[in-house]
């Protein structure tokens, strides 16, 4: 099962926070990503999105359906998150949110400590859940950052 944490494209820094929209190189970052994102995910993938305007900005770039959870808001704790997303058990999800608890999650799943990780604007960190020899693994599959995509 995977999870992968996006974490939102660069937005406008306006007021209020809630509804803060992605300027136009958090738009190019979010298609940018989109582009690698959709022909990779797995079949059923299930996507969770902030209700902050600028998460939904980015989701909407997969032109895919999406489900928005208000337990993704830009004051989750890990603890919200991993409920929202019932991972491993749940299938694969793909999570729009934000820092700092995007890098808290990647943290805890792949040290086992709660700690500050940053994740880039419009980054991606795709970590997948196996059991080896009994016991359960995270590993990181891929960690990708927009301007690693960038053309120019």
């Amino acid at each position: 099962m995977d999870l992968i944490l996006w974490r939102h494209a660069e937005a406008l820094d306006t007021v209020p926070d809630a509804t803060r929209k992605l300027s136009a190189r958090g738009e190019k970052q979010a298609k940018q990503m989109a582009a690698w994102l959709k022909p990779r995910l797995p079949r059923n993938t299930r996507i969770l999105v902030s209700p902050a305007t600028r998460c939904q900005q980015t989701a909407a770039a997969l032109d895919l359906e999406f489900e928005t959870s208000r337990a993704l808001f830009t004051d989750a704790s890990v603890a919200d998150l991993i409920a929202a997303t019932d991972w491993p058990t749940g299938g694969s999800v793909l999570v729009v949110g934000h820092q700092p608890t995007l890098g808290r999650v990647a943290a805890l799943l792949l040290s086992g400590q709660e700690t500050d990780w940053s994740v880039k604007k419009g980054s991606v960190w795709w970590l997948s859940n196996r059991v080896r020899e009994g016991q359960a693994q995270h590993i990181l599959r891929a960690c990708l950052a927009p301007d690693l995509l960038d053309a120019d």
